[in-house]
């Protein structure tokens, strides 16, 4: 079973957007950041023993893709819009490559449920499309349990509408880090091996009802923090303007977490981890860079970062241009990070908190141990999820993000 994203303690919502009317087959839908001051990162996935292998879906041709805009909390949590019934009711939902479920909080959820109070609340009996299905579901999360029940209603998301998809109604979220998130619920982009209950994936039922042309997306995480927007999810391929080509692809070696081999960890010229090889995940749904706690706590050290509270490392700012680079070799590829890219800085009131984008995570085995790249990385760099088909198996392409304002 995957697991929730990395969630921050955030304030109510934000408003929502209206959709506009499409004017191409690429719609792109701006949504607003939310910057507040310093609220703790907790980690809340937990990894568990895969049951059966993957399934992979069939894609069908074409090369139709799809904008759906992401919002981004302080470069540690991104967001967007998707509608559900008819006619669509409006949630903000984290798109999450470590699942692959998709629920949001219900009306008819527990009076003490506190998360569903605060949050955008789907009715079916607003909805003219809707169909029970009444079948319960459960999420087990790091710090508390996710459950509710099954339904079947039309997904509007990034301009796509009539896609029917069996999705998740929370009746109980006794989790308190829900109760202040910006987002409502999740959506996953994982393989169908881990949707809890069998449940066709969202990506899979928008695939197999002709909706989408293949079953691949990419993600463009704007990390700038003068910017509006936080970036964009782009369905059925990828935009260029995104990235630095070229593309380097690394095959998926177990199709369930968007899994790959990296073959080594360079911290600047004097520090060597995961030298034999490693397991590494692409989640978008996990806000740092995680790995086992010996080579992340190696890692700090040389990075010169001060060990705080719950995991977390302080590094003065000041020291920030003299940091060395963290590279990590991919499909034979080295991708770098300078200190720019792996620092969080936080500023508010003139005030700036510098925290290490690093974190120690043991994952156990058979699932594990291995190294999450998460929003710290894809910030950096733009990630081409790609599910393959019967001949090719999934793979992931990666490239520099292109900045924003830069033209190809």
């Amino acid at each position: 079973m995957s697991l929730p994203p990395l969630l921050l303690l955030l304030l109510l919502p934000p408003p929502f957007l209206t959709l506009e009317p499409a004017r191409a087959s690429l719609i792109r839908i701006p949504l607003r950041r939310v910057n507040i001051g310093f609220k703790a990162l907790n980690p809340l996935r937990g990894w568990e023993k895969l049951a059966e292998p993957p399934r992979l879906g069939a894609p069908a041709p074409g090369n139709k893709s799809l904008f759906v805009p992401l919002s981004d909390y302080m470069n540690v949590q991104y967001y967007g819009e998707i509608g559900l019934g008819t006619p669509p009711q409006n949630f903000s939902v984290v798109f999450d490559t470590g699942s692959s479920n998709l629920w949001v909080p219900s009306v008819r959820c527990h009076f003490f449920s506190l998360p569903c109070w605060l949050h955008h609340r789907f009715n079916p009996k607003a909805s003219s499309s809707f169909r029970s299905n009444g079948t319960k579901f459960a999420i087990q999360y790091g710090t508390g349990r996710l459950a509710g029940i099954l339904s079947e209603d039309k997904l509007t998301i990034g301009g796509i509408t009539g896609a029917t998809v069996t999705f998740g109604e929370a009746l109980w979220e006794p989790s308190l880090v829900f109760t202040f998130a910006h987002f409502d619920g999740i959506l996953g982009l994982g393989f169908p091996v881990l949707a809890v209950g069998g449940v066709r994936p969202p990506l899979d039922r928008l695939v197999d009802q002709g909706l989408l042309d293949k079953p691949v997306f990419s993600f463009y995480l704007n990390r700038n923090p003068e910017a509006a927007d936080g970036g964009e999810l782009v369905l059925g391929g990828s935009d260029p303007a995104h990235y630095i080509p070229p593309l380097t692809f690394v095959p998926v070696t177990i199709p369930a977490f968007w899994q790959i081999h990296m073959e080594r960890v360079q911290v600047g010229t004097g520090l060597t981890l995961c030298a034999r090889g490693c397991a590494a995940i692409l989640d978008t749904g996990t806000s740092l860079i995680t790995g086992p706690t010996e080579e992340i706590r190696a890692l700090q050290k040389a990075i010169g970062a001060v060990p705080l509270l719950m995991g977390k490392y302080y590094i003065e700012c000041s020291k920030i241009p003299t940091l060395p680079p963290v590279s990590f070799l991919l499909g034979g590829v080295w991708f770098n990070l300078t200190a720019q890219d792996y620092v969080i800085q936080i500023t508010r009131s003139g005030f700036s908190v510098c925290l290490s984008g690093f974190m120690a995570l043991d994952v156990p085995p058979p699932s594990g141990p291995f190294w999450i790249l998460g929003d710290v990385f894809l910030g950096s760099y733009v990630a081409v999820f790609d599910r393959g088909d019967r001949k090719s198996g999934a793979q992931v392409g990666l490239a520099r993000a292109r900045p924003r304002g830069t033209r190809q």
